[in-house]
């Protein structure tokens, strides 16, 4: 369904122009009222844009900077020209009074690239009119000591505008006054030793120091390089050569040397020797005059001893033959005397004998069982004895105990069973 123009129209004015119309009323009246509040405070707002803007311009030059390790600053008073340096750590700063740079104080390196390279955009010449490439390197430090004083006259880049200039003067005027053949190979440390020689004062003049001057590597024409590195190679081999025969004539050197040290080595060992046995010959006289009275003492001691010992063993033969004799009538004496004891031993010992034969006899007579009972006795522990009277004249023994008949039987039985 289409709509009319007039009700576009009144939609717009419902949409858009009424509500800005509300909106435009709104900020009349804030307007209003921020004017009002803003003239009751104006001076509180004027402070307040004051510090805005010293915050700002605070924010934007800081009253101090910041030096960090291995650097120095150094601050430039503008209205003076006083200058100060400082080390590591914060340093007060006036905007607008004072200027500050800060320096490095690390050796740093400066190389001549232009120059290193024959076909470069800046070769050196040697003294033939050959361009030469050199590899120059360049150590260097600023000089803490007169940082103040120089600092003022340093320019923005201490490297291209203060050292390469310097070691460019030195250095094309230098290789200039020598050969190739001098750069290359001959003259190398002396030459590097004359550009440190010759740009050290002017360093030092512009306030920089040289700690060295390194000279690297050096780039020829290509067929001129060719040409020396034969030549080199050539000189090697001579010197090679030279070096072997020095060699060799050391060694024969040497040789001789030796067996002339040997010769005198072996002629000192026999004076040596020659000297010791002439040294050990007097010391053996010597010792020969002292031995011999020796000597002599020994023999008429040894001779001393020989005939006191024989009278000792004589006075022991004849102490040792009486004391035998001694011995022998001791023991003729001892002998005899228990011969004499033995003699009374045996003569009481028969009469204690006969005495107790005399007792025993009278004894067994009066009691004849007492033989059979003392034999009976010794032989109890191996047969049985049985102790009966002694039998009657012309009758067995122990006829008593088994009768007359049973004895007269068991002896006619005997005698019957005989052969």
């Amino acid at each position: 369904m289409a709509l009319s123009s007039s009700e576009l129209r009144e939609i717009a004015r419902r949409v858009i122009v009424v509500p800005l119309s509300v909106i435009g009323a709104g900020l009349a009246r804030a307007g209003g009222a921020l004017g009002s509040a803003a003239l009751r405070r104006r001076w509180q707002i004027v402070i307040a844009l004051a510090l805005a803007a010293l915050l700002w311009q605070l924010s934007s030059h800081p009253p101090f900077a910041t030096v960090q390790r291995s650097e120095v600053l150094v601050r430039t008073n503008v209205l003076d020209g006083s200058v100060k340096v400082f080390g590591p750590g914060l340093v007060p700063m006036l905007p607008g009074i004072h200027q500050a740079r800060a320096y490095s104080m690390r050796d740093q390196m400066s190389r001549s690239l232009e120059s290193a390279s024959a076909s470069g955009s800046a070769p050196f010449q040697s003294t033939e009119g050959l361009a030469i490439g050199v590899d120059l390197t360049v150590r260097w430090a600023i000089d803490r000591r007169r940082i103040g004083q120089m600092s003022r006259d340093f320019p923005q880049d201490l490297d291209a505008d203060l050292v390469q200039p310097a070691l460019q003067g030195i250095a094309y005027s230098l290789f200039a006054r020598h050969t190739v053949r001098e750069i290359f190979s001959d003259r190398r440390a002396e030459i590097q030793k004359e550009i440190a020689a010759a740009l050290s004062p002017k360093l030092a003049a512009m306030g920089l120091v040289l700690r060295a001057v390194e000279m690297g590597k050096v780039d020829l024409p290509r067929d001129y390089r060719a040409g020396m590195d034969r030549l080199l190679a050539e000189e090697l081999e001579t010197e090679k050569v030279r070096y072997t025969l020095q060699l060799k004539e050391a060694a024969v050197k040497e040789t001789q040397l030796e067996a002339e040290a040997d010769k005198v080595r072996r002629q000192k060992s026999a004076e040596a020797q020659g000297e010791e046995q002439v040294i050990a010959a007097r010391a053996q006289e010597e010792t020969m005059k002292h031995i011999l009275p020796f000597k002599q003492k020994q023999i008429e001691q040894r001779q001393l001893e020989a005939e006191a010992e024989k009278v000792a063993r004589i006075r022991n033969a004849e102490g040792a033959a009486e004391a035998r004799r001694i011995e022998a009538r001791g023991e003729a004496d001892s002998r005899q005397k228990l011969a004499d004891a033995e003699a009374y031993r045996l003569d009481l010992v028969g009469k204690a004998n006969a005495a107790q034969m005399e007792r025993e006899g009278t004894l067994v007579a009066r009691y004849p069982l007492l033989i059979q009972k003392t034999l009976a006795d010794k032989l109890s522990d191996k047969i049985q004895v049985i102790i009966a009277p002694p039998p009657a004249p012309g009758e067995v023994v122990g006829a008593n105990l088994i009768g007359a008949t049973a004895m007269a039987d068991a002896l006619h039985h005997r005698s019957a069973g005989a052969p």
